[in-house]
């Protein structure tokens, strides 16, 4: 329901549409998380708070209402030029690896299993 009408192959795009015409409130909740996406990628914040409010209203208030609650930091992630995309991936790559070792993880053993297998 997040992916691009125009990315959608024919079979997907009849099941959408199926969905859509059972639960219409589907239409509105996806249009809204596709303007929340339009914001991120422009990386503008202009109709921020509109949105919140359509969003309250909607199938997807709570993430609306998460979003409200850490406004600030939703509106620096937004426009900011920086990101912690790489941190955040170098950080799940090592709790993956740490926990294929079933809590054999002490540092040594991370330190051979990270470090050999850049």
């Amino acid at each position: 329901m997040t992916i691009g009408r125009d990315l959608l192959t024919k079979a997907e795009t009849v099941t959408v549409a199926a969905i859509e015409a059972g639960v219409p409130a589907l239409i509105e909740a996806r249009e809204i998380i596709a303007e929340f996406h339009l914001m991120t990628r422009r990386k503008t914040e202009a109709g921020f708070i509109p949105w919140i409010e359509r969003a309250r209203a909607s199938l997807v208030s709570s993430f609306a209402s998460g979003v409200a609650k850490d406004e600030t930091a939703v509106r620096a992630a937004i426009t900011s030029p920086w990101s912690n995309g790489q941190t955040e991936g170098q950080i799940t790559r090592l709790k993956l690896v740490r926990r294929q070792m079933y809590g054999r993880g002490k540092i040594d053993l991370l330190q051979a299993r990270l470090i050999g297998a850049e």
